[in-house]
Formats: C-alpha cells, sequence, structure tokens
C-alpha cells in the first residue's frame, strides 16, 4: 500500500480507502462487512468513508459493530461520516441542513452509531444554501476544538464555496476544510482537473474521491447486457438505469469497451485499469473503492500493481480512446 498526506495535512491516508456506500446500504450482515473491512485493512487500508444518509445511519451502525468484532487499534485507522441529508426517511427541518444545530447533533450521533469517541474526518454532505458560511465554519470548528471531530471537509461543493469557506476561516481565525470529496474518474473530470485546479496548491486541499469506477460503468460489465444483479436494477436506481440507456450512456459505454481491450493488453481487468488512472493523479489523496463483493474488493485492491505500466505513451492512448481531456476556459 501506499500512503499520501491529506490535503497539507499530517494525516496519511492509504491511497485506497473503502466506502461503506453500497455495501452496508443494502444489507446489515455484521459478519459480511468485517469480512469486507478485514480484507481491505490486511491490504493497508486505513481510511473508511460513511455517511449518516447511507441507509438511514444503518451503514455506520454495522460499520461500528464490524469495528468492534475486528477490535482494531484505534489509532491504526481513520473513519469518517458527512452530514447534511439526515438519517430518517422523513427527517424534520432540524433534522438535516448544516445548520449548527444539526451539525452537532449529527456528529454526536454518527459517534455513537460508529462505536466511537471521535471522528477523525468530518464532511459537509453538499453545500446548504439556506445557512451562512460562517456558522458552518464555526461550528466545524468548534467541534475540532472539543475534540469530536479531527478534520473537516467538504463533499462537490464548488471552488468558489471552497474559497469563501477559507475568507470566512481567515476573517474569523477559525479552522478552513481541510479536504473536499469530489466525484472523479475517467468519464467525469472537469471539476477535478480544472475548477479545482489552483486550489491544490494555493490552499492544500486534500481529496478522497468517490465513484472511480462511475457507478459501476467502468467495470466493464455492462459492456455486452446487464447482468440481472447489478445495481441499475435495484428499486431507487432508476436515474442509474436512464442514465445507460440514454445515447450519452451508449456512448460511453463503446468508450469503455474500447478502454477494457486497452486493460487487456496491458495485462489487467478495466476496474484496476480504472483506479491506477485515477491514482496517477498526484491531487488525489485517496480513491475510494465501493465493491460491493469479496472478490471485487480483491481485485480492486490490486490497481496498485498497475501504476508502473501506466507510463506517458500508455496514459496519450488512454486520452485518445477517452477524447473528453478537460480545457481551462478563456476569460479573455
Amino acid at each position: 500500500m501506499q500512503y499520501r498526506r491529506l490535503g497539507k495535512s499530517g494525516l496519511k491516508v492509504s491511497v485506497l480507502s473503502y466506502g461503506a456506500w453500497v455495501t452496508f446500504g443494502n444489507q446489515v450482515d455484521v459478519d459480511l462487512a468485517a469480512d469486507m473491512l478485514k480484507t481491505a485493512y490486511d491490504a493497508g487500508v486505513n481510511f473508511f468513508d460513511n455517511a449518516e444518509v447511507y441507509a438511514h445511519g444503518m451503514a455506520e451502525t454495522v460499520m461500528g459493530k464490524a469495528l468492534k468484532k475486528l477490535g482494531w487499534r484505534r489509532d491504526s485507522y481513520t473513519v469518517s461520516s458527512k452530514v447534511r441529508w439526515g438519517c430518517l426517511e422523513n427527517p424534520k427541518p432540524t433534522q438535516l441542513g448544516l445548520s449548527r444545530k444539526h451539525i452537532y447533533e449529527a456528529c454526536d450521533q454518527a459517534i455513537e452509531r460508529l462505536g466511537t469517541d471521535y471522528l477523525d474526518l468530518y464532511f459537509c454532505h453538499r453545500p446548504d444554501p439556506e445557512v451562512p458560511m460562517e456558522e458552518v465554519v464555526r461550528a466545524m470548528t468548534e467541534l475540532i476544538q472539543q475534540g469530536k471531530v479531527f478534520y473537516w471537509g467538504t463533499s462537490e461543493w464548488s471552488a468558489q464555496q471552497l474559497m469563501e469557506a477559507h475568507s470566512v476561516a481567515r476573517q474569523y481565525n477559525l479552522i478552513p476544510p481541510t479536504m473536499e470529496q469530489p466525484q472523479y474518474n475517467m468519464l467525469h473530470r472537469y471539476r477535478f482537473e480544472i475548477e479545482y485546479g489552483r486550489l491544490y496548491d494555493e490552499i492544500g486541499l486534500g481529496t478522497t474521491i468517490w465513484s472511480p469506477l462511475a457507478s459501476g460503468l467502468l467495470t466493464g460489465k455492462y459492456n455486452d447486457s446487464v447482468p440481472d444483479d447489478a445495481r441499475i436494477n435495484l428499486p431507487g436506481y432508476e436515474w442509474l438505469k436512464q442514465m445507460f440507456e440514454s445515447e450519452e450512456g451508449q456512448a460511453r459505454l463503446q468508450t469503455v469497451r474500447d478502454l477494457t481491450e486497452l486493460a487487456g493488453d496491458l495485462g489487467t481487468t478495466m476496474p484496476r485499469l480504472a483506479i491506477a488512472w485515477c491514482l496517477k493523479n498526484p491531487n488525489v489523496s485517496t480513491v475510494i473503492m465501493g465493491a460491493s463483493k469479496k472478490s471485487q474488493l480483491e481485485d480492486n485492491l490490486k490497481s496498485l500493481e498497475v501504476l508502473d505500466k501506466l507510463t506517458p505513451d500508455v496514459m496519450e492512448q488512454i486520452e485518445g480512446v477517452l477524447g473528453n481531456k478537460p480545457e481551462p476556459m478563456d476569460f479573455q
């Protein structure tokens, strides 16, 4: 395993991490959850991602029970939660959002569900335009000062919102966000590569990227047909199925077929290639894997073996297949 600093912080996270959204969101088998966590941990993974909204809090509960069962030293791994959407199916106004009240109460609830004394990382799970930025930054700063949170960050915030948070922190002597959790993969690049471009150096932004396999599209399993047990056939994923069946989705499938062929030429699998491609970007602190099966997780963990194969020539071949390298906007 390799480790990178989380932005300008001193925290080192494994370049591959494991998220609970898919696995713990669809089942509540603590033994299976513990097995998946142990597989990742034994490979060197030290960051496990979660959120209050995943399975309405059940994902955190399952992870907490699994971690207790495994009995690891608490200082050997990091665990996160995210606040914004609440953990109830029909939350009341005070049970969601980024108000100081919900940020505080959700933090306590996440700590309780995860069976820990603190959260290593705490994310604002999408912006909340109804709450003043000062209130958000101040609430997160207070949680850090109380020892309930070590680092706070954001998820899918715009570059402008991130800079506003840093400006507020400087103005009021508060603690700015350390990291951002954006989507980033071969098919979704502009925000990470262009919009955030100057933030990596200017504010030392760390990144814990999600969806490196584009909701399964970059696994190659949809190249010929849709498997019966595929995620897009599950209730609540109708949006994903519509995306796959659209004209744009079909064009992307052809791109993945071409990439799968290239992966075969390199002697690897499509998922490993897609994850390794993300890791080639030095601004990626860690790639969150969301494998729902142990065999998938074991395959994803082998992505590090592909890094040396991604020479400049191979990366150029990949760019030729993708044809989507984002260009900076010209404001002149």
